[in-house]
């Protein structure tokens, strides 16, 4: 079934035309009408116009009106449970609440993401990472700990990368990379300016380039070859982002995985080396 018409349309209502945002924010207000509607009605009824209805679902990354009301249906059918739903943290939350409320907060990201998800995109960002002879992961704040995170993972199937925290360090080494390299840059917002120049950089020296975004338009997402797009909704109450570092972990283990099982033996022999060399060193009771 598909699902995640409502979910694009309220990530994107922000950054599309006035007359997109019109039509948008119609079905927004009144999905239950618009699944029954021509795209002639809902442009009457919107006051908007059928071409802008068509140019909506081009960036919503939809194939056309049809498929945007089979996401929107399939949206109001599952909209029966609301077990689980963001669930904002308030003051004076007691422990037991806040348990069940990060954990589920979590949950609920990964399975929003999971609707606007294109495979195809992440199978082009698989293929990129897979022949790569470098791979450089750009992030700040919450991202640079999931770019470090993409780091080990690669880096223990013996694929050569780099995360580093030093904004400096990231973009000498984005203008070092090749056409055989790539450069894969993370930004919840798609507008962290060290990430995008760091991209930019690379770009500029012929390497493949990936984003790793929230759903819709941004200055990141434009400018990478590839661009995985998720979604996430933070709470105001918070240290630093929870939810959206929760998908892109998950993203980035999707994506490990899947190299990994392309090359299964060589990436099972180099696991097996760095977990015997990390027990050998670094556990004291396989020491004795």
């Amino acid at each position: 079934m598909l699902q995640g018409g409502l979910l694009r349309l309220k990530e994107s209502i922000h950054s599309v035309n006035p007359s997109e945002r019109k039509a948008a924010s119609y079905i927004i207000d009144y999905p239950e009408k618009m699944v029954h509607m021509t795209v002639s009605e809902l442009a009457e009824a919107s006051g908007s116009s059928q071409s802008a209805i068509i140019r909506l679902c081009k960036t919503l990354g939809l194939k056309g009106y049809q498929e945007l009301k089979l996401s929107v249906a399939g949206d109001l059918q599952d909209s029966g449970s609301r077990e689980d739903e963001y669930k904002e943290i308030n003051p004076g939350s007691d422990l037991q609440t806040i348990i069940r409320s990060v954990s589920n907060n979590n949950i609920f990201s990964i399975k929003e993401t999971l609707k606007i998800l294109d495979p195809e995109k992440l199978k082009a960002a698989i293929d990129l990472i897979e022949k790569a002879k470098r791979i450089d992961f750009y992030g700040t704040g919450a991202s640079q700990l999931v770019a470090q995170d993409a780091q080990t993972k690669f880096m223990r199937i013996n694929k050569t990368c780099s995360a580093y925290a030093d904004n400096h360090l990231q973009l000498t080494s984005a203008v070092t990379l090749t056409p055989n390299d790539v450069a894969f840059g993370i930004s919840n917002s798609g507008e962290t300016l060290q990430v995008v120049e760091c991209v930019k950089a690379a770009k500029e020296a012929g390497a493949h380039t990936i984003g790793l975004t929230r759903f819709g338009s941004s200055t990141l997402s434009r400018l990478v070859d590839v661009n995985i797009e998720l979604l996430s909704v933070e709470s105001y109450v918070r240290s630093a982002a929870t939810s959206s570092r929760i998908v892109q972990l998950n993203i980035i283990d999707i994506i490990y995985v899947a190299v990994a099982g392309r090359r299964y033996d060589q990436s099972l022999h180099y696991l097996n080396r760095s977990l015997t060399a990390i027990k050998k060193s670094f556990r004291l009771n396989e020491r004795r």
